[in-house]
């Protein structure tokens, strides 16, 4: 289970929390221009294209991306869709990409959501996986650039593409459904509530947040959309990086899971592994990890963008406290 939000003050901000049972060895990984992207099922080749930075799991020299920003500021992330997304054979006369090339495909070549659009009004998600050892992924995804969201959903009536007003996404139901539970929560707000409920009660507010009075708490995924499309649609912050990469983590803080709070059973337990905000106007990607709570930050233009090679940082993992006295 996961959460994916967009943030924007002076500059536009991309990240999500990845939260799953067990890593399977992620790396920030910078791919540059030159390094060659061949699609399985597609005749077109990316040799060139925009350079791009996010977490990914690299196999085979491969960067199995679960989010990732390009250069020109558009940001993707994946999230679980399990039970809803379903993707297709190959299909003639269409732009057939896997499911695991789709984050590349779409960040090499396009600049902004509008590009996106157009990019996909020919494609087909393809049910190939990267090998025998992983498992097709059940995804649907966020797309944004600085004005505009959307979300993409590859379901059995064919691909779905949703503005995205809000600019945050989770996993289960359908987008469409997700957008609608917010009617629920209409009433919801940042200032203390007047008395409705009956003018011959004496009634008061008691405490500060009352206006966030039924503001789900659970970790299910419906629930997580809502609190955080709350916490972001109402968030305030100052305009500078510090103040707007601090904000950022407290948006998504506001969905962060903690070991022992959602049992898989056999002694598993998820966990927010990692949660990222990306700069994508300036392409640095900042991180924290369920142990280190200490922002670290890889900027992908100090790395060389004309390579052809992978760009790759191990995630700092162990808790860093600072001792002041």
């Amino acid at each position: 289970m996961c959460t994916a939000a967009t943030y924007r003050t002076d500059d536009f901000y991309f990240g999500r929390t990845l939260d799953y049972e067990f890593s399977y060895g992620d790396e920030i990984t910078v791919t540059p221009r030159n390094y060659p992207f061949v699609f399985r099922k597609c005749d077109k080749e990316m040799r060139s294209h925009y350079a791009m930075i996010g977490m990914a799991h690299v196999a085979e020299d491969y960067p199995l991306y679960y989010e990732a920003v390009n250069e020109k500021g558009l940001g993707m992330a994946g999230l679980n869709f399990v039970g809803n997304a379903h993707y297709n054979a190959c299909r003639s006369g269409c732009d057939n990409i896997a499911q695991f090339e789709f984050i590349p495909w779409v960040l090499g070549q396009c600049s902004c959501v509008e590009e996106v659009k157009t990019l996909l009004r020919n494609i087909n998600l393809t049910d190939e996986p990267f090998a025998a050892a992983y498992p097709l992924a059940q995804l649907h995804w966020l797309i944004a650039d600085k004005n505009s969201a959307v979300t993409v959903e590859s379901v059995s009536d064919g691909i779905h593409v949703y503005d995205n007003p809000v600019g945050v996404l989770t996993n289960n139901p359908p987008f469409d459904m997700q957008m609608f539970r917010l009617n629920d929560y209409m009433h919801l707000s940042p200032d203390s509530p007047e008395n409705l409920f009956s003018e011959s009660l004496p009634l008061n507010t008691y405490s500060r947040g009352m206006g966030a009075l039924g503001l789900p708490g659970d970790l299910s995924s419906q629930s997580r959309f809502v609190r955080v499309a709350f916490v972001k649609m109402n968030s305030l912050s100052g305009c500078g990086e510090n103040e707007s990469v601090s904000q950022f983590f407290h948006i998504l803080g506001s969905v962060d899971q903690q070991r022992g709070c959602c049992c898989l059973g056999e002694g598993k337990y998820e966990i927010t592994i990692y949660t990222c905000c990306c700069n994508a106007d300036k392409g640095i990607y900042y991180y924290t990890t369920y142990d280190n709570h200490q922002i670290t930050a890889v900027d992908m233009h100090k790395t060389d963008l004309d390579a052809s090679a992978l760009v790759r940082y191990t995630p700092v993992t162990g808790e860093h406290i600072n001792m002041q006295n």
